[in-house]
């Protein structure tokens, strides 16, 4: 299957139901903790992580001097492909913005899908006219080097708890964000479809009165019931 077809599915698939389907396979630390939509009520998105790394502040590096350095924010934006989502770890710390309005703006110009950090962001105002969707840990006016050291890209990372690899797959939404594993991309995509389309018929369910006890978790009748509904709607 390939990355547009697998896409298109999880962009159907909220980021909770996504959880659980990772749970199936012992995935349990798979929601970022800490980045949450900038502007919220945006579309679902679904890209191939790229990856930023960020360490404690170091007063000898972490200077303005350094965002011109062969390896720096800057360097890193021109590398980002096209479709990707920046994934940035910045430890948790909010005190400091690692990324403002010109490197936002400069990332929708290289078509980024989006950025997810468990830090924060400053240049609210510009940020939300670069239209570049964000999820973030917060807002702080100082730059990144007041508190950051900035140390390279297209590296393992951990960002809210979590590990993310170069290239797993990173779906946002209202909820948060979340991280697929890449050998479980289509897993989660075909799973995770399936199970929307069995919740959404629970509902209905549940809103003509039925008890959720065999409903959900479904029993072998409830199973039937779906089946016979599913091939109906087909």
């Amino acid at each position: 299957m390939t990355d547009d077809q697998s896409f298109d599915l999880l962009r159907r698939v909220t980021t909770a139901t996504i959880t659980t389907m990772l749970l199936k396979k012992g995935i349990r630390r798979c929601w970022l903790n800490g980045p949450t939509p900038l502007t919220p009520g945006g579309d679902r998105l679904v890209g191939r992580a790229f990856t930023l790394r960020f360490i404690p502040m170091r007063e000898d590096v972490a200077t303005p001097e350094s965002w011109a350095a062969p390896v720096s924010t800057r360097a890193a934006i021109e590398e980002m492909p096209a479709g990707c989502i920046a994934v940035a770890d910045a430890m948790g710390v909010t005190s400091a913005g690692i990324f403002g309005d010109i490197l936002t703006a400069r990332m929708m110009k290289r078509g980024v899908t989006a950025l997810v950090t468990d830090g924060a962001m400053r240049d609210k105002a510009g940020v939300l006219a670069s239209r570049l969707p964000v999820w973030c840990a917060g807002i702080s006016s100082p730059a990144s080097v007041n508190g950051l050291t900035f140390v390279g890209w297209q590296q393992p990372i951990g960002c809210g708890g979590c590990a993310i690899f170069p290239d797993d797959v990173i779906v946002v939404d209202d909820d948060g964000a979340v991280v697929i594993p890449q050998n479980l991309v289509e897993f989660a995509a075909h799973e995770g479809a399936e199970h929307e389309l069995y919740e959404s018929w629970v509902v209905s369910e549940v809103e003509h009165g039925a008890k959720l006890p065999g409903l959900y978790p479904p029993n072998e009748e409830a199973k039937a019931r779906y089946a016979a509904w599913r091939k109906q709607r087909d």
